[in-house]
């Protein structure tokens, strides 16, 4: 690569670990894997099919991102499998598998009780202690330490909440507190991908009885991101089994969901219920109390220096959730070490100002309609009329979709803009497209058709 080529690799990889987070990047987009800008693409080398299938799977969306965000336009990325990098040091034990290694470098119990270790060291995880705790997450931060200390008494235990509100920390606080006070506990944590692969791996190849084994016989079972399973009927009727001899036998179950399992009928009436059956708690955007203690929390990890006045103006401005703050913190340490000052208000007001710009007009639902009515190639305010018809009512599904995921706006309000429809309309709404992304169905567009994801 030439000089600019390797800058803008640089930039590249700056973006996609600001999107992924620092500890995802170092797993997944360290060592194991180098970026290649030539020639107007971008070449993404991996050392075995493995990387190659899980990059592409999970990080693909965000890559593209990184790349319009970095070029200014969508570039063609490319995977390719290079042996060489198959011969660098692994980022996980040689004797352990990249099946017992978690979405965010979780190791489960059973390959230490076997003996195996790390050729590298495995990054430590987050515990329910360095939880910052607010009016946003108190009940989830009590019932996360409940379930560690007294495994099978809540079970199972849901947690819920958009992108970055914390979480997957309270998931590893769990792990970790259960294995420092049970010495050695069966405990293994997975995102819902990874349970799905690994079951359709046992599937077609290594054996469905091993399989059950060893996630049926652990004391505890930890499994994020559950909306992912929608669609996947194989995988949901055998983790219902799975759930089922847990609570049959009094052993913890702890899972993880983008919304609410009221909102989560795509799966199946079966799971939703065995979900309503536990305790279930909200994680919401932190407040501005919890925002500021993120802040110091991020502050003394980076060892950067904060005035008083310069986190409470990042906590006051930066209103969403903790991955933003990181973002900002790590811009405003970048600036100070780059031009060698100390972080004051005015440089950070400086700094931050495009970040604050962004974040200062949230996202409306004008704006949705807008966008939707620009896709499906409608004229302005279509989507507020009395017009039927599948080329207004879907777009309106859709709208009220994005509303209900994208704003804080209620239900009412939602059935109120979009045409003076009822909360009841908006629920059916949400689960007619939460059932089209579970098919793929197709939807007529200005240009042609498309599935809902792309649309």
């Amino acid at each position: 690569m030439t000089r600019d080529d390797t800058e803008i690799v640089s930039a590249l990889q700056l973006a996609l670990a600001e999107k992924v987070g620092q500890e995802r990047f170092e797993l997944w987009f360290g060592a194991n894997t180098r970026l290649d800008f030539d020639d107007d693409a971008l070449t993404v080398r991996v050392p075995n099919q493995f990387f190659q299938e899980w990059l592409r799977a999970n990080f693909r969306q965000q890559i593209e991102a990184s790349c319009q965000e970095t070029l200014g336009k969508l570039v063609p990325v490319r995977f390719h499998i290079d042996d060489e990098l198959g011969n660098k040091p692994a980022a996980v034990a040689t004797g352990i598998t990249m099946k017992q290694v978690g979405a965010s470098g979780a190791v489960s119990a059973a390959a230490g009780e076997r003996g195996e270790r790390s050729a590298a060291p495995r990054r430590r995880f987050a515990n329910l202690e360095s939880f910052v705790v607010g009016t946003s997450n108190r009940l989830a931060w009590v019932a996360a330490q409940s379930v560690a200390a007294r495994l099978g008494n809540s079970s199972p235990l849901v947690l819920y909440g958009p992108t970055s509100v914390g979480k997957t920390h309270l998931l590893e606080g769990i792990y970790t507190d259960v294995k420092r006070l049970r010495s050695g506990a069966q405990v293994v944590y997975l995102s819902a991908e990874q349970f799905t692969t690994f079951f359709l791996e046992a599937l077609h190849g290594s054996g469905l009885p091993s399989f059950r084994r060893k996630y049926r016989g652990l004391d505890l079972l930890i499994i994020d991101d559950v909306q992912f399973l929608a669609g996947k009927r194989a995988t949901l009727t055998e983790l219902l089994h799975t759930i089922d001899t847990f609570l049959r036998e009094g052993r913890q179950l702890v899972f993880a969901a983008d919304r609410p399992p009221s909102e989560l009928a795509v799966l199946g009436p079966e799971f939703v219920t065995r979900l309503q059956s536990g305790l279930v708690c909200g994680v919401d955007l932190p407040e501005y109390e919890t925002r500021l203690g993120i802040v110091r929390q991020l502050a003394g990890r980076l060892d950067l220096s904060l005035p008083d006045d310069v986190q409470e103006f990042v906590a006051a401005n930066i209103a969403t959730h903790a991955r933003e703050l990181s973002g900002a913190l790590n811009r405003l340490d970048a600036t100070s070490r780059a031009l060698q000052k100390p972080v004051t208000l005015p440089l950070a007001e400086q700094t931050l100002a495009d970040l604050i710009r962004r974040q200062s007009r949230g996202l409306r639902l004008t704006d949705i309609e807008q966008a939707v009515c620009e896709v499906f190639g409608l004229e302005p305010h279509t989507l507020q009329s009395n017009r039927k018809g599948k080329h207004v009512n879907h777009p309106r599904m859709l709208a009220m979709w994005l509303a209900r995921k994208h704003t804080r706006a209620a239900l009412s309000e939602i059935g109120h803009f979009f045409g003076g429809r009822s909360h009841s309309t908006v629920i059916s709404a949400q689960k007619k497209v939460s059932d089209w992304m579970a098919s793929g169905a197709p939807l007529g567009v200005a240009d042609g058709a498309c599935t809902i994801d792309e649309a």
